[in-house]
C-alpha cells in the first residue's frame, strides 16, 4: 500500500477494503495520522465525508460520551447512499436493528437480556466444555497429519462451536452459520463475497433472518436452557420482542460472537510463530502470562477495524470541534499501537501490562463477550503449547479486504505434535 499524506490519496486509501489486506501498509498509513494529523476531516469518494479519530485517548474519550456520541444513525462505516437504498428495499431504517445500532434506552434493557451468560458464574459453569473443545479441536491438528490451514481447519470452528452450544444452534448447522458470518462481514472480500449487489448483501441478512425466525418459532414453543430461549421469549413493556430486534439479537451473537475471537486467535500464533522468544517465554510459563498474553494477542490483532458515532452536540478534541450531526470513525487498530500509549507499539511482548487495550471498545458498547473470547483463546494456547512442540509457516498469510471486521483468511502451517 502506497503512504498518503495529502487528500484524496489519504481519503480513499482507508475506506478502501483492499488496502487493510495489507497489514504493513495499513499501519504505516496509521501511524502517519497520529503522529501528524490525529484528527482528520475525511472526504472520501463515494462517502460522506467524517472526521478521522486515530490516538487511543481520543477514542476512549469519545467511547466514554454515550450521551454526546451516539451510534444511530452511522454505526458503522458504508458507501453514501446505501442506507437509503435499503430503507427503500425493506421499509426498514436499518437493516440488521442490533446492540450495534442502538442507542439508551433500548440499548441498556436488551444489552441486559443476556449480559448475565457472558459473565462470570456462567462461564465458570462453561469452562470445562471450553476445555474439552479445546483438546477436540487440537485433536483435530493430529488427524490432519502435520499440515493445515490453520484458519480454515481450526480457527473458525472452535469459537463458531463454543457459541453455538451457548445460543443453541445444533452442530449440524455451524457450516450456514460460518457461510452467512463470512457474507456479512467478509462482503468486500473477493473470497466470501456473494457479489458486489446490494440486493445480495440483502439476501445474506434476509437469509439469517429466515433461520432465526424458525429457531425463535421452536423457543417459543420449547424453552431450553440457552440464549435463543432468552430472546425468543423476551418481553419489554408487557410486550414479546419485536421479530426486527430478535433477529438482529441472534446475528450479533453468532456473528461477533465467533468471527473476531477466530482473527485473534489465528492472529494470535501467527504474531507467536513470528517471535519465538515469545513463544519460548509463554511455554516456560503459562500460568502466569497467559492472561497477559492473550490481551497482547487480541491488541496485536485489534479484528473489529472501526466503529462510527455521530454527535448530538458541538464537541472539541485537539483543538478541532466535531459539529452536531457530524460523524466520527474510530480506528482501534490505531488506538493499539499508539506510542503515546504503548510502550514499543509494534513489539509483539507477552508480558505487556503497560495499557490496556482498546480491541472491545470501551464505556457503555464495551463488547459483551470479551470475558468469553479470552476463556476460550487460553484453553486453546494452553492444549496448542502443551501438545505441539513446533509450528512453522507452510506458506504467505492472508488477511481479509474488510473494513469493518477482519484478519487472516489463510495461515497454512506446518507442526509437530509431542
Amino acid at each position: 500500500m502506497e503512504l498518503f499524506t495529502t487528500s484524496p490519496g489519504i481519503d480513499n486509501a482507508l475506506v478502501d477494503p483492499v488496502n487493510w489486506a495489507d497489514e504493513q501498509g495499513i499501519h504505516a498509513q496509521l501511524t502517519w495520522l497520529r503522529q501528524n494529523d490525529p484528527m482528520r476531516w475525511l472526504e472520501p469518494e463515494g462517502f460522506d465525508p467524517f472526521w478521522n479519530v486515530s490516538r487511543y485517548d481520543d477514542i476512549k474519550e469519545i467511547e466514554g460520551k454515550k450521551q454526546i456520541f451516539i451510534n444511530d444513525p452511522r454505526p458503522t462505516l458504508g458507501p453514501k447512499g446505501l442506507t437509503e437504498l435499503m430503507q427503500q428495499m425493506t421499509g426498514r431504517k436499518h437493516l440488521v436493528r442490533s446492540l450495534v445500532q442502538m442507542d439508551d434506552p433500548d440499548h441498556m434493557k436488551y444489552r441486559m437480556l443476556t449480559q448475565s451468560w457472558f459473565m462470570g458464574a456462567n462461564l465458570r459453569k462453561l469452562q470445562a466444555d471450553v476445555d474439552a473443545l479445546a483438546k477436540l479441536y487440537v485433536d483435530r491438528l493430529a488427524d490432519l497429519g502435520g499440515e493445515c490451514d490453520f484458519v480454515k481447519d481450526v480457527a473458525i470452528w472452535y469459537p463458531l462451536r463454543v457459541i453455538m452450544s451457548i445460543l443453541g444452534v445444533p452442530e449440524q448447522d455451524e457450516a450456514l452459520m460460518l457461510k452467512l458470518t463470512q457474507e456479512l462481514f467478509g462482503s468486500t472480500d473477493p473470497d466470501v463475497q456473494r457479489s458486489f449487489e446490494p440486493q445480495d448483501f440483502l439476501g445474506v441478512v434476509q437469509d439469517f433472518e429466515a433461520y432465526f425466525a424458525e429457531l425463535t418459532r421452536s423457543r417459543r414453543a420449547d424453552p431450553t436452557d440457552d440464549v435463543a430461549s432468552v430472546i425468543a421469549n423476551a418481553e419489554f413493556d408487557g410486550e414479546p420482542i419485536p421479530e426486527h430486534e430478535a433477529n438482529g439479537y441472534y446475528m450479533i451473537v453468532a456473528t461477533a460472537g465467533h468471527d473476531t475471537t477466530s482473527a485473534s486467535t489465528a492472529g494470535g500464533l501467527l504474531a507467536l510463530m513470528e517471535n519465538p522468544e515469545q513463544m519460548a517465554r509463554l511455554r516456560a510459563d503459562p500460568n502466569e502470562l497467559m492472561p497477559t498474553a492473550i490481551d497482547e494477542m487480541i491488541r496485536w490483532v485489534s479484528p473489529v477495524r472501526h466503529f462510527m458515532r455521530t454527535a448530538t452536540e458541538d464537541y472539541e478534541i485537539r483543538g478541532k470541534t466535531i459539529r452536531a450531526g457530524e460523524s466520527a470513525i474510530l480506528w482501534y487498530p490505531s488506538a493499539n499501537r499508539d506510542e503515546d500509549v504503548f510502550e514499543a507499539p509494534f513489539e509483539f511482548r507477552v508480558d505487556r501490562s503497560d495499557a490496556r487495550q482498546l480491541a472491545f471498545g470501551f464505556g457503555a458498547h464495551v463488547c459483551l463477550g470479551q470475558h468469553l473470547a479470552r476463556m476460550e483463546m487460553s484453553a486453546l494456547f494452553r492444549e496448542l503449547l502443551n501438545r505441539v512442540e513446533h509450528f512453522e509457516l507452510a506458506g504467505e498469510p492472508r488477511y481479509t479486504q474488510a473494513t469493518f471486521v477482519g484478519g487472516l483468511k489463510s495461515l497454512p502451517i506446518r507442526y509437530r505434535l509431542r
